[in-house]
């Protein structure tokens, strides 16, 4: 019988999607991105029956619930051009609150666990501006604390704290090697969650990293597929096409990708023959999406959101936003390594996928968390653009909008470094753009000068869309 919520049913495995899959990835971040990522292409590969997945939340326990109420499924709903396809995800088989420490250990502890998977924000792992572990961060040092003082504890919140809680236990239990697969848009990803995972292990037990040099990979992976917040419409519209009561659907697009590079001691299900691709070399890939894809999703989040709208779609559709976004291509698209024929077409399908009105991907919602995006995101592109002799406006403008978006303009500022960043941007435009410029390692005279052009312009009171 399925639970049920009214007269409505809730999904359950009695009735909706196949049996659980014995437990073999482990994976932090139980949000939709991953809901609509590694778990479908798990659910897709044709090894699933052997690959169930038991995830972990974040700080709230809320999707753990709710999903731990209907099995584990979830349906989610592919919002194509010309309609809804709704499909039931089976591929979790396990639902955990993030606090809770000793299943987390169990799993690790495990021989047949052999893959551990992460999407937690670039904020989530608590780097430094060089990358490093921020072992300033309060929750850094009270992991550290906790950790020294009892490995088995329950006192551990940040990521990097419960894969080196999860690591300890493995260790111990002598099961044998396992892979890390990050899926964050962080460059070089893997060697990232190497260097963090290191540092803390440097805090707390040196002598762990032996073991992890000879029996933990990290994988550095390439991820793509535009997932926005769930609505009551989507759960609404599944309702309706379905006849289930589905509190946890995840709305996202047809397209879909996936490019992982790395060795996976224990195996890993078949993501390949479900649309993944296996490479030696990430690095292309990956500069590809982080500048053309997010770097335009970031100029868009500041810069249309100040023109008044508040999805992606509303604004690729204003002709001003979409030159902006064109001009932010040109600068990028000359540096990835890719041939040009694959970066135009790269170009053409992102036009088609920003324009799908049936996404309701939020500018607020891209917006947050900027003091980790826009370092990766558009400084390489500008340093690029002066290496090759161009001070170019359309790379800047991404800064330009972020400053704005600072200074009280467009999009709400959420931000782990709100209060330092709004601190730089107060006062006059000019101090503004020399002290967020410098913070950026762009502290350059021809930089500036357009910079604040771009930043007045967009303050203007006649820079939005109804007074255009």
């Amino acid at each position: 019988m399925s639970a049920e919520t009214g007269n409505v049913p809730r999904l359950s495995r009695a009735e909706h999607g196949r049996a659980a899959s014995p437990v073999r990835v482990v994976h932090l971040g139980l949000g939709n991105f991953f809901r609509a990522h590694a778990a479908w292409y798990t659910e897709h590969a044709p090894d699933a029956a052997e690959w169930g997945i038991a995830a972990f939340t974040g700080r709230s326990p809320d999707a753990a619930e709710s999903l731990g109420a209907q099995d584990g499924l979830y349906t989610l709903l592919v919002r194509a051009a010309d309609g809804p396809e709704p499909e039931v995800i089976s591929s979790l088989s396990a639902v955990h609150p993030g606090a809770d420490l000793a299943a987390l250990r169990d799993y690790f502890a495990r021989p047949e666990v052999a893959v551990v998977t992460i999407t937690v924000t670039e904020a989530g792992y608590r780097r430094a501006s060089d990358g490093s572990l921020d072992l300033d961060d309060e929750a850094v040092a009270a992991d550290i604390a906790a950790l020294r003082d009892d490995p088995a504890g329950d006192d551990v919140s940040t990521t990097p704290g419960r894969l080196v809680a999860g690591l300890l236990a493995r260790r111990d239990a002598d099961t044998g090697g396992i892979a890390i697969v990050p899926n964050d848009n962080v460059p070089d990803n893997g060697a990232m969650v190497a260097r963090v995972v290191g540092d803390l292990i440097a805090e707390v037990d040196p002598s762990l990293q032996e073991w992890v040099d000879a029996y933990v990979s990290f994988v550095t992976t390439m991820v793509d597929r535009i997932t926005p917040r769930t609505t009551d419409a989507d759960r609404s519209e599944v309702k309706t096409l379905r006849g289930v009561d589905d509190p946890e659907v995840v709305p996202t697009e047809p397209f879909s990708e996936w490019v992982l590079a790395g060795e996976f001691p224990g195996g890993r299900p078949a993501w390949d023959d479900a649309g993944a691709t296996v490479v030696d070399d990430v690095a292309p890939f990956e500069q590809r999406k982080l500048w053309l894809l997010n770097g335009s999703h970031s100029l868009m989040a500041y810069a249309a959101s100040i023109r008044g709208h508040e999805t992606v779609a509303d604004a690729i559709a204003d002709s001003q936003v979409r030159e902006w976004v064109e001009e932010w291509w040109d600068a990028a698209a000359p540096h990835v390594p890719l041939p040009e024929t694959d970066v135009t077409a790269y170009r053409k399908a992102l036009i088609e996928r920003y324009s799908n009105g049936n996404i309701r991907h939020l500018l607020a919602q891209i917006a947050a968390d900027g003091s980790q995006k826009i370092p990766i995101r558009a400084v390489p592109v500008i340093k690029a653009e002066l290496g090759a002799g161009r001070v170019s406006e359309g790379a800047l403008r991404l800064v330009s909008a972020w400053i704005a978006h600072l200074r009280g303009s467009g999009a709400p500022v959420t931000d782990p470094q709100a209060d330092l960043l709004q601190g730089l941007v107060t006062g006059s435009v000019d101090n503004g753009v020399d002290r967020v410029l410098e913070w950026l390692g762009l502290k350059d005279g021809q930089l500036r000068d357009v910079v604040v052009q771009q930043v007045t312009d967009l303050e203007a009171p006649g820079a939005t869309k109804e007074e255009k």
